[in-house]
Order: C-alpha cells, then structure tokens, then sequence
C-alpha cells in the first residue's frame, strides 16, 4: 500500500511523514518541488529502505504527476503543498495563484483522471485529503463564535484568498466528478521544522541572535495555536475515518494574543538558555509597523471532528511551546542551515533593518 504526499519536504509536510512512517510500514511518495521552505534535511533521520521515495516535481507538473499515479498507484494522496506566508503574499501574490490555485487545478486533474482508471475496489477505496487553513474564513471580532465548518468564505490576504479558491476546486471535483475528497482547515500550525519567517522561530531565532523580536502592531491579532503533531495526527484520523465531501476543522483550543505569545516564548527561553548578562529576552521585543490587512482573530471551533472522529489534541500549549523552544536548542545546525543568505534578506525587507 502507498500514499503520496505533496509538500512533504516543508514544516507540516515532512512532520507527517516522519509520523507516518514511525506509525506505519506503508509507503510514501514525497512529491516537492523545493522551494525555499522545502527542506530534504528536516526528513535525514530516514534511512534508505523507511518507506520514503521523494520526487522532485511541481504538483502542477501534469504529465509528470500522471506518471507517477500510474507508476505508484497510491490508495490516498494528501495534498500540503502550498505557498503559504501572508507576508509574502502582499509583496509577491503571482506565486500564490500560480502554485494554489493553477497547481492545485492541475493537480486535481491528473488525480481524476488516474482515479477515474482504478479498478472498483481501489476507486471505492481512493482518497484525496486536501490540507487547508482557517484564514479563509476572514477574521472574527473578541465576540464573535469561533469558526465552524459552515461559516462563510471571507479570505482577506492574497493567500487566504488563493487557498479559499483552491479549496473550492476541491469541493467542485467532488460535486461535479464525484472525487473522494476531503478537506481540513487547522489552525496556526508550530513546533519542529518550522522555517524561521513566522512568528514562533522567527522569535526564537533573533532572541538566541541577540536581535529585535519584532511584533506587528499592537501584538493583540489573536490565533489559535495548534501544536503539529496534533495537526499530524488528526490528519490521519480523517484519512481514516472522514466523510467523503466533508470539511474538518482542526485547532488547538488555544486562542492567544501574539505578544502573549512571545512572552511565554521568552520566559522559557530565560530558564532553559538564558542571557549571559542576565537580562530577559522580553526586552528584545520590537514593536513594528503593522502589515497591510492583518485580521484581526482567528479562532476554530474543533467540536466536529471530536464528536465524530474522537480527535481532540493531546498538547496544550504551555507543553507545545516548551517541546518546540527545546528543539530549537537542540538543532541549531538546521536554523543555522536554513537562514541563508536569501532568508536574511527577506527578514530585512519584511522588518526594515
């Protein structure tokens, strides 16, 4: 038995499979195209023979993805792959409608067509899981009930927008053609292999570096924080046991401020590897310029998916942050080999110098 995964090499991607395949001997099919956020080093721990091929391919690469279909015969595909930062969206949206939208079509395509040649059983048996986000619902004010799976579509960036018309592609290859799909939509994702733009390593990296901890605005845009080991796991429980059709919310229960956030991130980083001088890491805090757009509050009501799969997370994050400031610790080889020269410039356009 195979599963193809897209995007496996980034953040929530390569997570998922090293929890597949610590869970499972069936075999994945890692297709990436390596981007900047797409690392081959955050899935070293596997050896030849662990049940990983990876294949350097666009998802968007039609020819390229029907032979692989053909060649593989996967019984699911879950699909990550995506451009997925707000900041980068306002400065470069063409990249976010040519991967999540234009890819995602074509990626759908090639899985139809395969679909449409299986035998009965492996046809009955076929999923497709297409991983998206929150943000497409909009941003709520403090009063407003959390998002649900029927709230209606408000994506207010070019990549919440991008990823709001990918998920419809979706939904229309289910109601049109009769795809197996389905579709969940997490929460602020954080933890291991996280590249070090958004908010949580970007933080950690500039404390350990000495730098500003730059926080947009007032830091109170509220998210919900979910740990991606929880994300990763309830992942596989709708691979498992989903609707067909059917959208699954997935979140931490853990809405909290940004500057709170860093706060927590601070103290701990202040016990586990303080400052020589003895100062702690809250004074490197920087309020900076707020970005265009920026909603306000995300917050996801996960009660679907626990009242009919039996998922809830088994982190909180008082624990998720710990785990995850103590693997920056543990692994500054990877930040170090990750912060290139491309990503520091970046951090210099985004935050100024």
């Amino acid at each position: 038995m195979t599963i193809v995964v897209t995007g496996g090499a980034g953040f929530i991607g390569s997570n998922f499979i090293l929890d597949w395949l610590a869970l499972s001997n069936e075999v994945v099919i890692n297709v990436d195209k390596l981007t900047y956020a797409g690392n081959l080093e955050n899935l070293q721990s596997l050896k030849d023979g662990d049940g990983h091929i990876f294949v350097l391919s666009d998802m968007g690469d039609f020819a390229n993805i029907s032979e692989l279909l053909k060649a593989h015969r996967p019984r699911a595909v879950v699909n990550f792959a995506a451009e997925s930062h707000v900041d980068r969206s306002i400065h470069g949206p063409a990249a976010f409608i040519e991967t999540n939208v234009v890819g995602t079509f074509r990626f759908l395509e090639a899985v139809r067509f395969y679909w449409n040649n299986l035998p009965n059983a492996e046809k009955q048996a076929f999923r497709f899981l297409h991983v998206s986000t929150d943000e497409v619902y909009g941003t709520l004010t403090p009063s407003d009930h959390p998002f649900r799976e029927d709230n209606r579509y408000e994506p207010n960036s070019p990549y919440s927008a991008s990823k709001a018309a990918s998920d419809h592609l979706v939904r229309a290859y289910h109601h049109t053609y009769g795809l197996p799909v389905l579709t969940t939509n997490c929460s602020n994702n954080y933890g291991p292999y996280h590249f070090p733009e958004k908010l949580i390593p970007l933080c950690i990296h500039n404390a350990l570096a000495g730098k500003p901890l730059p926080i947009y605005g007032d830091g109170q845009q509220i998210r919900d924080w979910l740990y991606v080991k929880d994300h990763c796991s309830a992942i596989r429980r709708v691979l498992e046991a989903g609707q067909i059709g059917e959208a699954y919310n997935i979140g931490g229960w853990n809405e909290m401020a940004n500057l709170e956030v860093v706060t927590i991130l601070c103290s701990i980083l202040d016990e586990l590897s303080p400052r020589q001088d003895g100062v702690s890491y809250i004074e490197q805090i920087s309020f900076v310029k707020d970005r265009p757009g920026h909603d306000r509050r995300y917050a996801i009501d996960a009660t679907k998916i626990e009242r009919e799969l039996g998922w809830k997370p088994a982190e909180t994050f008082n624990t998720g942050i710990r785990k995850t400031v103590q693997w920056y610790l543990d692994h500054q080889d990877w930040v170090e080999n990750v912060t290139s020269g491309a990503y520091q410039n970046w951090v210099g356009k985004q935050y100024g110098a």
